[in-house]
């Protein structure tokens, strides 16, 4: 059995001087490929490091929808950083208007419309943020032709429709660690009738840890508590749950496909 997690950010603070543990104690519960996601322009640089040191890591370019006060890269600065084959997504990206408020949001939307563009011209996938701005986040997504490029919601928090209308572009639905949350019963909704050749799982590593651990510090390894609560959710077997979002992954993100010699 082999689980993806599809969403860590192991340049984080809270891992450093970690990593080989951390790598062991995923592969010890069965996670063999993590994606490690960039949030600013700053720290693109420390995830392709990590992506080129250690072989089950693959990563992601891209400003995060809330990042503010740093470099803001022009499209052609983002191709360049894209360029390199252990880059297999653009993002996070997307709309959040709960940590980011005011009457002009202009430069979160323009920012958007960059990593799109990127997507598109390099053919890799995007990782999509959004919260408390689904309606702007999905028309952005039809109307620059995101579908072009492919993409995933991460760390899925909407509704069904929303679900529904992200499925209809060809994007692919991810879990974390709130789905296992009592109180997330829309969420499980979701994941009991998204299809199975469009889920994904993830931890969004160091937050959001799956109970039994919630309130701790998250990790890879524990990616799979989520994906034992969607199977059971689902009524299938772990196992069934862990090919089925491990395919997807690597048909999503051929880049690591191509990385770990995998037919994508």
């Amino acid at each position: 059995m082999q689980l993806v997690d599809s969403h860590c950010h192991l340049n984080f603070p809270d891992f450093k001087d970690r990593i080989p543990d951390i790598l062991q104690n995923a592969a010890d519960n069965q996670i063999h490929h993590l994606l490690c996601i960039a949030t600013s322009w700053e720290n693109c640089e420390e995830v392709l490091e990590l992506a080129r040191t250690h072989a089950p890591i693959s990563a992601s370019v891209g400003v995060h929808p809330t990042t503010e006060g740093g470099y803001e890269p022009t499209v052609d600065e983002l191709l360049a950083a894209a360029s390199h084959k252990e880059i297999v997504a653009i993002g996070e990206t997307g709309l959040d208007y709960f940590r980011s408020t005011g009457d002009d949001l202009t430069w979160q939307h323009e920012r958007f419309h960059r990593h799109i563009e990127v997507a598109r011209r390099t053919q890799k996938p995007l990782v999509i943020h959004t919260r408390a701005a689904a309606e702007d986040t999905m028309n952005t997504l039809r109307e620059h032709k995101a579908s072009e490029a492919g993409g995933v919601m991460h760390c899925f928090a909407e509704d069904w429709e929303v679900a529904q209308q992200a499925l209809d572009i060809g994007f692919y639905i991810s879990f974390s660690g709130i789905v296992t949350f009592k109180s997330a019963k829309t969420i499980q909704e979701v994941a009991l009738k998204a299809p199975l050749d469009r889920i994904l799982v993830e931890t969004d590593a160091p937050y959001l840890a799956p109970v039994p651990h919630r309130g701790k510090t998250n990790e890879p390894a524990f990616v799979r508590h989520t994906a034992e609560y969607v199977a059971q959710l689902r009524g299938i077997s772990l196992e069934e749950l862990a090919e089925a979002t491990t395919d997807n992954f690597f048909r999503l993100f051929s880049g690591a496909a191509a990385l770990t010699g995998r037919n994508a």
